[in-house]
């Protein structure tokens, strides 16, 4: 239910499930078993954050002997709440209101209802690095992370006193978290404010400490959390899980976990983009004469047809057998650079028939057609160096 204006404002006794008879016992009872039911660290259900402020607010004013007395009297209007600028029933000072700065320069801090105190600080971020293999960086894991991190009391909901009470609001700021002086120069009379040594500025004081977390609101405990690991992350990428990270000391949101991915080396593949290298090694006759193959891949070994005439570092693109898309696009390829092996350790046979075959190439050297010289190296280096295209291999398809 909206909450934003009185007219819409639901009655407080209502609120906490009391008669307007209630004792001040009667009423605090109700407020701990509401808390405890609603706290959104409890009840995950929608618009249970909203019931449990709604519950806080009605608390605050029916468990205070004089709010509750003018509430009785005047309503929402004289309760500090109902949306119309705090304890300024008139709708003056309220946050945001061209007037507040006015109204408070003449009425003080108090009577803006602490509306223009800063809101309660986000929990800290937490950092973890996680190790991953290769193959789950292709195809995407379930992983799990270990941290030892500051969350919610269980004991008190996060309100520092014990059993969940709300705090006592300042005595020396009357809960505007800041005191105000005026002081007089020869310009005239200037108003300055600084935070309520006090309370430090959150305008109120634990006055009767949780004993589970000693008035602090937090208390460290060890998780286990789950960590999705999308297909297709690369080295080095940063995933954040919102709301893992500490919880807040002072009310607010909790902090995020940002979780670092490290990925492990694998012992045949290479990665660049979505792009897998690795390296198959033949003898110079399968590379000649050509062969069937099996290539491993990430997807297992398939078979490949080696064709005849294969030279030494040239490259076979296998398609769809790469890294896939972490934005939805098409899976990228394996490229396969053949290494022609050279024998070191012959036998008599061999070398017979070897030096048969040599004989009948002679010893002329045949000059390739795709032959590149010193100087076309050089001019390719200087290309890519100064960023410019350089000549691309030549890739055939199997």
């Amino acid at each position: 239910m909206p909450r934003g204006t009185m007219t819409d404002q639901r009655d407080y006794y209502e609120v906490l499930g009391v008669e307007r008879s209630a004792s001040a016992e009667d009423i605090r009872r109700a407020y701990r078993q509401l808390a405890r039911k609603y706290h959104p660290d409890v009840n995950h259900d929608d618009g249970s954050e909203e019931r449990f402020k709604e519950i806080n607010e009605a608390y605050e004013v029916l468990g205070d002997t004089d709010r509750r007395a003018g509430y009785d009297r005047f309503g929402h209007a004289a309760s500090g709440f109902g949306g119309a600028g705090g304890a300024d029933p008139f709708g003056f000072g309220g946050a945001g209101s061209p007037f507040a700065d006015i109204f408070e320069s003449f009425f003080g801090a108090a009577a803006s209802g602490s509306r223009r105190r800063a809101a309660p600080p986000r929990g800290a971020d937490l950092q973890v690095t996680l190790d991953v293999s290769f193959e789950e960086a292709v195809f995407g894991a379930e992983k799990s992370v270990e941290l030892t991190r500051p969350e919610t009391c269980e004991a008190c909901q996060g309100n520092r006193m014990r059993d969940g009470m709300p705090p006592t609001r300042c005595t020396s700021c009357g809960g505007a978290g800041e005191v105000r002086r005026v002081q007089q120069t020869i310009l005239g009379q200037f108003m300055t404010s600084t935070p309520c040594s006090a309370c430090q500025g959150e305008g109120v004081q634990i006055t009767d400490p949780c004993p589970n977390c000693r008035g602090r609101g937090r208390v460290t405990r060890a998780r286990t959390i789950s960590v999705t690991i999308p297909p297709g992350i690369d080295e080095n990428a940063t995933l954040r899980l919102s709301g893992q990270g500490e919880a807040s000391a002072h009310g607010g949101q909790p902090g995020n976990l940002y979780v670092k991915v490290r990925v492990a080396p694998h012992p045949l593949f290479t990665r660049q983009n979505k792009t897998i290298h690795s390296q198959v090694g033949v003898n110079f006759a399968q590379a000649a004469l050509g062969d069937e193959l099996e290539i491993d891949t990430v997807d297992g070994a398939v078979a490949f047809k080696l064709p005849a005439a294969t030279q030494s570092g040239q490259q076979f693109r296998l398609r769809g057998k790469g890294v896939p898309d972490m934005r939805g696009g098409d899976r990228g390829d394996h490229i396969v650079t053949v290494q022609v092996m050279t024998p070191r350790d012959l036998s008599p046979e061999q070398r017979e028939l070897l030096g048969q075959l040599a004989e009948t190439f002679g010893d002329e050297i045949v000059q390739q057609p795709n032959h590149r010289g010193l100087f076309d190296r050089i001019k390719d280096a200087l290309g890519r160096w100064a960023g410019g295209a350089a000549t691309p291999t030549v890739l055939t398809s199997s």
